[in-house]
């Protein structure tokens, strides 16, 4: 296992995923996502491990997508130049869908601690995991794309109301949908995750392991994967698309503009709750 930049790993009975980016809200670049697979895929390979915590260092959990730092904008500007159309397609269903489904499907039970902001690839990555704990004073907004699972995270027709307005949804909100399934005072958020999660590790392992796989397979049998790879085939289609016709000097192609305002406005929230 490598040294990571972008997360520490912390081993153990309750083993703890944290993202380290809290300059950036912990937005996530290509490499803090490989980081997490690693350490998801070394947790889940070590059988001292019982259960797997994932949080953010800092004030937010995950601020999103990570589109404009130079190091992610150096290597997705370098991989598009190198890669062919089937090439690219295949690294982006990678990073923003398979990844996630196998996360989704780790061995451990998983817990996503969350406080301040949890927007579109943060929403990506809590909805992955098994159970939500969220500070009372938490934001949500879910993505429309990628690893699309809305509809099933709080109802067909709170994902369409949330989702045409693009705005937050608090953890009170989500709570009652049942995104999250505890809300707690921000100071004491981390403290009462990690006791929930010492006393999941008390099971046998075997148990969990069960009981996750059973209400996975009937979510499953429901649609539940099929739905979500079937909505990012059309992304893939839309990646090859504009990708085919990215300028002649090699820079990135425009993004649809379709998308870039639910982004810009995102940004918008975040710019002015910084005060910047």
């Amino acid at each position: 296992m490598s040294d990571f930049e972008d997360i520490v790993y912390e081993p153990g009975r309750v083993a703890r995923v944290i993202l380290n980016r809290p300059a950036k809200r912990n937005a996530q670049s290509w490499r803090l996502l490989r980081e997490m697979d690693e350490a998801f895929t070394a947790a889940s390979a070590d059988e001292n491990c019982r259960v797997i915590v994932l949080s953010g260092a800092g004030a937010s959990f995950s601020g999103g997508h990570d589109l404009d730092s130079p190091e992610q904008v150096t290597e997705r500007e370098a991989f598009d130049r190198q890669a062919g159309s089937f090439a690219r397609a295949e690294r982006y269903r990678d990073v923003y869908l398979d990844s996630h489904l196998r996360w989704r499907n780790l061995t451990k039970p998983t817990v996503a601690v969350v406080q301040g902001y949890c927007v579109f690839g943060g929403w990506m990555i809590a909805s992955a995991m098994d159970v939500i704990f969220a500070a009372d004073d938490a934001l949500f907004i879910p993505v429309y794309g990628d690893y699309f699972t809305a509809p099933w995270d709080v109802g067909a027709r709170k994902a369409k109301e949330i989702l045409f307005e693009n705005r937050f949804l608090t953890a009170a909100e989500a709570r009652e949908c049942g995104f999250v399934g505890r809300t707690v005072p921000a100071d004491r958020l981390d403290a009462e995750a990690m006791k929930y999660a010492g006393r999941v590790a008390e099971n046998e392992p075997q148990l969990n392991r069960t009981i996750k796989f059973a209400i996975n397979q009937t979510l499953d049998q429901m649609g539940f994967s099929a739905s979500v790879r079937a909505l990012s085939s059309g992304f893939d289609t839309q990646i090859l698309r504009e990708r085919s016709t990215a300028p002649a000097d090699g820079g990135p192609p425009p993004r649809d503009p379709r998308f870039r305002g639910r982004v810009d406005r995102a940004r918008g929230y975040l710019r002015e709750d910084a005060g910047q």
